[in-house]
């Protein structure tokens, strides 16, 4: 023991220069260049604002030139409009383009605790998300669609003003009618209907109203001007480009699309396909086209700067070229889905318009083959039970009966093992100066009780593949964002709650004091604190089930004393780990560690091991009795 401690002491010793001198020269180093860079980069900012604001351009919200950044109120009002009024979108069509560049993702009549409205936040009165915005006002995001065709002016695009043949607004019961005449004497029709989902179906018809024949293509395009301004941290989540062009699906994440762009001239990637769909994505929502899916089209990732002052990325296709002789008509059926990305619409939608693999658009990540089987069994307990809490719960359950046999063997051998104990202490004991006896005798007394200690480690392996896929799960299915249980009002985001003003039951906000901040912000120690602040009540709870859990669990067999201290602190450095993590997960892991622990406790209580549970209760008992 003393050797243990003088080893341990040796240890911190060590440990704390080492501590210093990283910080010295590797964190502080690092701070400095990132410092630099930022200032560097500041510097080049405002050398461009100051020459755009000369020039007379507008900048944006970041204080930085855009092309042009008007109020949204203003940008839509550049164009005449027909209102978008459906159970699930509100919005407006521009008449100049005839695209979708206006959309809101909540209903006409939302009521209250409506899932098909999507909110910004979980605050009260938070505004619903507007996924498209016009060109000219900040952050615009537009699809838009058109024919295009060599030596023929005025066909439309995005800069055409369209004229209105139907009344307002679009509905599911109203398709919008829009007419538009080119000077080269090709007459085109566009019908924009749209379901009460996220659909909207544009037909195109031309007629060759002149005397020559003419060929054009059509043809689609997502736009977004910069990057979205809710842009994820998370690694894990795709956004950006994505399609599935070929047969495979296609994604390009906003950095690496742009690094491939700026070497391609503007163009990251092209491909020929048959069908399929493109465009873009975020976390939990996207626009995409979906093309006729036996007609041949070519798509290309782009990225561009319109003006030299805003990244443009894009994602665009051109249709099969079509012949229009004198007095005939074309047409094109094309799909646009702009909405949230819902495991059973994106199911439908592509089964009813054979679009492939679209609810890959999900971001399943490597272990789809696990990812996408556990969100449809919690999926269904959801839409079951009306609650996702207590769907983790019975999916904890179906998860532990699953693999029951494999935990039970594996808990039954860590049970045996902690029977033998004593015996394998009396061992150390007999042979402490000859260890080639003591592993001959272990063996044997091993073969004995026919225990297998690799059996143990089961348990440690089974539960990673499990983790990760749920993570994946908890972190990109919008069906659990915004889902309540108990006091969590956001099963996808980390534990709102935290232990400094009692779980909210105090009227005080611990991250607006000046102190708190200031310290959250120190180097090395600022991750630290923050992870102190954030302890919420589910990751306090997980921290305790796993420390039962660890009391119940198998014998720390060949670690010395002061390993096991070390150990024996995992729950409560996991404790605060979790504080970051996805309260959905922590849940999962809180009710499997009851479970482990039940299971644990029943198998020592067979084998007549004690168990410090029953211990604990004991004393429990006699101080009552006394």
């Amino acid at each position: 023991m003393k050797n243990d401690n003088r080893n341990f002491l040796i240890f911190v010793l060590v440990l704390l220069p080492l501590l210093v001198l990283y910080e010295l020269f590797v964190v502080e180093p690092i701070q400095k260049k990132h410092q630099a860079e930022q200032a560097q980069a500041q510097v080049q900012a405002q050398a461009a604002a100051a020459i755009a604001k000369q020039a007379g351009v507008p900048l944006g919200a970041n204080g930085q030139p855009v092309a042009v950044a008007l109020p949204l109120a203003r940008a839509l009002a550049a164009s005449p409009r027909v209102a978008i009024r459906t159970p699930s979108l509100t919005g407006s069509i521009g008449l100049r383009g005839a695209g979708l560049d206006d959309l809101f993702l909540c209903g006409t009549n939302p009521r209250p605790g409506d899932p098909t409205c999507y909110h910004q936040s979980v605050a009260a009165g938070s505004p619903p998300v507007d996924l498209l915005r016009p060109l000219g006002a900040a952050d615009a995001y537009f699809a838009v669609l058109g024919w295009q065709g060599s030596n023929l002016t005025g066909l439309p695009d995005e800069d055409t003003l369209w004229t209105q043949a139907s009344a307002g607004p679009l509905t599911p019961e109203h398709p919008l009618e829009l007419t538009y005449a080119s000077p080269a004497g090709l007459l085109f029709h566009r019908q924009i209907a749209v379901d009460k989902l996220d659909l909207f179906t544009v037909t195109d018809t031309v007629r060759n109203q002149g005397a020559a024949p003419v060929t054009i293509e059509p043809y689609g395009s997502v736009q977004r001007r910069g990057l979205p301004p809710d842009l994820g941290k998370v690694n894990i989540v795709h956004e950006g480009a994505i399609g599935v062009l070929g047969g495979t699906l296609r994604e390009a994440k906003y950095a690496a699309w742009k690094k491939s762009a700026a070497t391609k001239q503007g163009v990251a990637d092209q491909y020929s396909s048959t069908g399929g769909w493109l465009g873009i994505t975020d976390k939990y929502w996207m626009t995409t086209f979906i093309p006729p899916q036996n007609e041949p089209v070519q798509a290309q990732f782009r990225v561009t700067q319109p003006g030299g002052l805003v990244d443009d990325y894009e994602t665009a296709y051109t249709g099969q070229p079509r012949l229009v002789a004198p007095g005939a008509t074309v047409s094109e059926v094309t799909h646009v889905f702009a909405g949230a990305k819902v495991v059973a619409t994106l199911n439908a939608y592509g089964q009813a318009l054979h679009a492939p693999h679209f609810v890959k658009a999900v971001d399943w990540g490597i272990l789809e083959v696990l990812t996408k089987p556990m969100f449809e069994l919690l999926d269904f307990y959801a839409r079951h039970l009306a609650n996702f809490g207590l769907a983790i719960l019975a999916l904890t359950v179906t998860i532990r009966v699953l693999l029951f046999p494999i935990f039970n063997a594996s808990y039954a051998m860590s049970t045996k093992m902690k029977k033998v104990q004593p015996q394998m202490k009396a061992l150390q004991e007999k042979h402490k100066n000859d260890q080639q006896a003591l592993q001959k005798e272990t063996m044997a007394l091993y073969q004995r009780e026919k225990i297998n200690p690799v059996t143990g480690c089961i348990p440690m392996l089974v539960p990673i593949p499990v983790f990760f896929s749920l993570y994946k799960v908890f972190t990109v299915t919008i069906e659990m964002r915004h889902a309540h249980f108990l006091w969590i009002k956001d099963l996808s985001a980390p534990d709102q709650t935290t232990i400094w003003n009692l779980f909210g039951l105090i009227p005080w906000d611990p991250f607006t004091n000046g102190v708190v901040e200031a310290a959250m912000h120190l180097p090395f120690v600022g991750g630290i604190v923050g992870l102190i602040m954030h302890l919420g009540a589910w990751p306090i709870i997980y921290g305790v089930t796993m420390w039962l859990t660890q009391l119940t669990g198998p014998p720390m067999t060949g670690v010395d004393p002061t390993q096991q201290k070390l150990l024996r602190l995992m729950p409560f450095i996991f404790m605060f780990l979790f504080t970051q993590y996805t309260v959905g997960i922590v849940i999962y892991w809180s009710f499997s560690s009851v479970f482990t622990m039940t299971q644990q406790y029943v198998l020592m209580r067979r084998f007549k091991v004690d168990n410090p549970i029953d211990a604990f209760f004991a004393r429990f008992a006699h101080k009552a009795s006394g």
